[in-house]
């Protein structure tokens, strides 16, 4: 009989450590997993305090989790992709006007989708994050970059990887690899 009460003790207590580890380690990895290199920035923000970023993340998803992209009409689509092609070929020969045009075009674009205005540059990538958290990073490059920090190169790479957030921007069902920042773009010369 001693036996038996040892070994459902023994079986309680695993189980509820297995609970406890899970329950905890959820809302961490589930966040991790959403934000990707989103999570991984705002622990490094807040100094390595994973609570604390993991309580902005979750603020994130409160306020802008249930917000509903507005789709574009055709014509809207197609002058957001011819402007898009004057911002790569005016790189060439005025890349920090590229640039600027690329972050107003980015923030433009999203307040049209139904994103926070891009007047408030921090709302606005917040609510991204939530919808677009692998594509986000670029949009943030961009502004850094509008901000006169970095050189030609830099503003080139901000400019290619900005592509993937006005990709998944544009379409209004993004497929497979806009949802996955997976771009062949990445490591050519064009945006």
């Amino acid at each position: 009989m001693t036996t038996v009460v040892i070994i459902v003790a023994v079986v309680l207590v695993a189980a509820l450590a297995l609970f406890l580890v899970r329950g905890r380690g959820t809302g961490g990895h589930g966040l991790r997993r959403r934000f990707g290199p989103e999570y991984d920035r705002v622990v490094a923000r807040h100094d390595g305090d994973t609570k604390a970023a993991e309580h902005e993340l979750s603020e994130r998803v409160k306020l802008h989790g249930s917000l509903s992209e507005q789709p574009l009409s055709p014509e809207a689509r197609a002058e957001y992709a011819r402007r898009w092609a004057e911002v790569r070929e005016r790189f060439i020969d005025s890349p920090r006007d590229a640039v600027v045009e690329a972050d107003a075009l980015l923030a433009q674009l999203a307040r049209d989708r139904g994103f926070p205005d891009g007047g408030d540059f921090e709302e606005q990538t917040a609510a991204l994050s939530v919808h677009h958290a692998e594509q986000v990073g670029g949009y943030r490059k961009v502004h850094t970059a509008v901000r006169g920090q970095g050189g030609t190169e830099e503003m080139r790479k901000a400019l290619i990887e900005s592509h993937a957030l006005f990709d998944v921007l544009l379409a209004d069902a993004p497929d497979a690899s806009a949802r996955t920042g997976r771009h062949e773009a990445k490591g050519s010369a064009s945006a």
